[in-house]
């Protein structure tokens, strides 16, 4: 550890052995000696932070090393030699500091990129074999053994699995997944060894995309940081004006180094971006991903959200929500019977609701309209009605606004008819009831659905305004048109991309979401719950605050401790040590952006609470039918 160090830091152990080598000098009564070693080290160390200083401008960026460069040399020649190295290990000892700082503030981040798989368990001529993980195919048959991750994005094949996915989602309780569910690579096994099937290698796994998210978000810069950048100028224009002015006033330049040797724009160039590591950090442990640390300034200032319908607002999966025929069960077995193979999300859910499906003797797609089947001896066709009755008249039923209405023919005779909708998801209203209470000013829906269907959810959930029947370039137009400004997109799929990209913040919701979506967001919302929206605002809100405070705290102290260090009470060697600790509290304040505020602990009850409601829901649902009505 200590060698690692050395090797990572060499100019402090320099200063850390001369130090010692001065206290005993000292203390054998051979301080001249210490004070000639310390200096010239100190001049050293001075002499290349020039050079660093002046690399810097020819970058054409200002470097604020111009102040510890002026201090270690005022201190020497007034003879304050260990002021002086002090000054030396908070010039070098402050990269350490801020790999330190920066290391905690981003430990979520880091044990995203580490903990990607490496090797998967191919099944091969009978036996298992461990390769690489970039060697996996889509369609090769894999073991993942206890307590080890899901090598790529995969199908289960085992009957079940319970998976961590803690990782991903933020979802701090195991899920149970069944055989045909999609597994995400990155997901732990936390049960007995399970069988899957690649459906996807490993560059294009989920884990994967994420990992390429992450690493763009450490190497991002945000706007904030390079303003407090900015602001490094002139607060070493006031540090040299105290300074001066301190010893033109008393004509002793012992004042000149007391004051530069407490100037510290640490605050400036530390403490802001250690807080927004420390917010993504945050919202990474949340299962937010955030692309950009520019982005977190944009979610603190959120006033306006638009919310894409189906996915977003509503599951995405419609269900049967009534059955209108003379024999339910048996219309509804044939209806599932013919839509067999389909993977319309609507056949899908007639299937799941229907009991004894059978297999159709043949069937037939006719796109845009139903399928044809041979059911059981007997044609039947489900679809739309004019489709089902070989008619161009209207249905004889009227289907309630936001409903959608399946019709059955069975030999040329009407069976009845099924309706569906699409359910706001449950965590919804509480999600934009949350948000609302946190200065968002107006919520928009945008979706491409028709204007009844969107308007039913929208009245139900109080959202303030309706564009219906809305193309991908319509709704780009619509969130660059919309104020007020700064306006939040939210999506998932792939039409969602475009407004995703062009709104100020976009964020994309679900680790199941489409590849596109996910590329043109700022921020990814890993676990598929509406509910995270109101945790990643608070998230932006609170890194932000944190960032101004470290600033305002570290600048108002060192401007104190300048004042101080002008009237001469406070010895140089003090005075150095003080502005060390200032160093310090600044990056510990600036830390505290990585853990839960008050507000976000509320909403951890709430999630808590929602998921198990949902879960309980689903489990009802799984064992519940459709109520029929003759």
């Amino acid at each position: 550890m200590a060698k690692k160090f050395v090797s990572q830091y060499p100019l402090v152990a320099v200063i850390a052995v001369v130090a010692a080598v001065g206290v005993v000098l000292t203390a054998m009564g051979n301080e001249p000696a210490a004070k000639v070693i310390a200096s010239a080290v100190a001049l050293l160390i001075a002499a290349l932070q020039f050079k660093g200083m002046i690399d810097t401008l020819r970058e054409h960026s200002f470097g604020i090393d111009i102040l510890a460069v002026t201090a270690i040399v005022s201190t020497v020649a007034v003879g304050e030699y260990w002021a002086a190295l002090v000054v030396c290990l908070m010039l070098t000892g402050g990269e350490a500091l801020e790999d330190y700082a920066e290391g905690r503030a981003s430990a979520e981040l880091t044990a995203l990129l580490e903990g990607a798989p490496t090797v998967a368990y191919r099944k091969a001529d009978g036996g298992i074999e461990q390769i690489d993980v970039d060697e996996v195919a889509v369609g090769d048959e894999l073991v993942v053994r206890p307590h080890e991750a899901v090598p790529v994005d995969a199908v289960l094949l085992s009957e079940s699995a319970l998976l961590d996915e803690s990782q991903l989602t933020g979802e701090s309780m195991p899920v149970r997944r069944r055989a045909g569910d999609t597994l995400l690579a990155g997901s732990m096994n936390d049960a007995d060894a399970i069988e899957v099937r690649a459906r996807a290698v490993a560059a294009d796994s989920q884990y994967q995309r994420i990992v390429s998210l992450v690493t763009e978000a450490r190497e991002s810069k945000a706007p904030f940081v390079r303003l407090a950048d900015r602001v490094a100028l002139p607060f070493t224009i006031i540090a040299f004006i105290i300074a001066g002015a301190a010893w033109a006033a008393t004509g002793d330049p012992m004042r000149f180094a007391q004051v530069l040797v407490v100037a510290t724009p640490c605050p400036l160039i530390i403490a802001a971006p250690v807080a927004f590591m420390a917010g993504m950090s945050r919202a990474a442990r949340g299962g937010m991903i955030i692309k950009n640390a520019g982005t977190i300034e944009q979610i603190a200032k959120v006033s306006s959200v638009a919310f894409d319908k189906t996915g977003t607002l509503t599951k995405g999966e419609p269900e049967i929500t009534n059955v209108v025929s003379e024999d339910p069960e048996r219309m509804l077995r044939l209806a599932a019977s013919a839509e067999f193979y389909s993977s319309h999300p609507l056949a899908q859910a007639i299937v799941a609701a229907a009991d004894d499906v059978a297999e159709p003797e043949q069937a037939r797609d006719v796109p845009a309209q139903g399928v044809i089947a041979q059911v059981e001896g007997r044609q039947v066709k489900v679809g739309k009605y004019g489709f089902v009755m070989d008619t161009d008249a209207s249905a004889p039923v009227e289907v309630r606004p936001g409903f959608t209405a399946i019709f059955v023919s069975v030999d040329g005779g009407l069976a009845g008819h099924v309706e569906l909708s699409d359910p706001i998801r449950p965590e919804t209203p509480g999600a934009l009831e949350a948000i609302g209470a946190m200065g968002v000013q107006r919520t928009v829906m945008l979706t491409g659905d028709a204007e009844d269907t969107a308007r039913r959810v929208a009245g139900e959930l109080a959202i303030d305004d309706v564009r219906a029947g809305l193309l991908p370039e319509d709704k780009v137009r619509a969130v660059t048109e919309m104020g007020p400004k700064p306006v939040l997109m939210v999506g998932d799929g792939v039409n969602d991309a475009p407004v995703l990209a062009a709104a100020d913040v976009g964020v994309a919701m679900g680790a199941r979401g489409s590849a596109a979506a996910v590329e043109s967001a700022d921020v990814v919302i890993m676990l598929d719950d509406l509910s995270r929206l109101a945790r990643l605002l608070l998230v932006g809100k609170r890194t932000m605050r944190v960032a101004w405070q470290a600033i305002a705290i570290g600048v108002a102290f060192s401007v104190v401790l300048m004042l101080i260090g002008a009237t001469g009470v406070m010895p140089a060697f003090v005075g150095a040590w003080m502005q060390e600790l200032v160093d310090l509290a600044c990056i510990l304040w600036a830390l505290l952006a990585a853990r839960p505020s008050r507000a976000e602990r509320k909403l951890d009850g709430c999630e808590s609470a929602g998921v198990v409601v949902e879960k309980k829901r689903e489990a009802a649902h799984g064992a519940r039918r459709p109520a029929p009505v003759a």
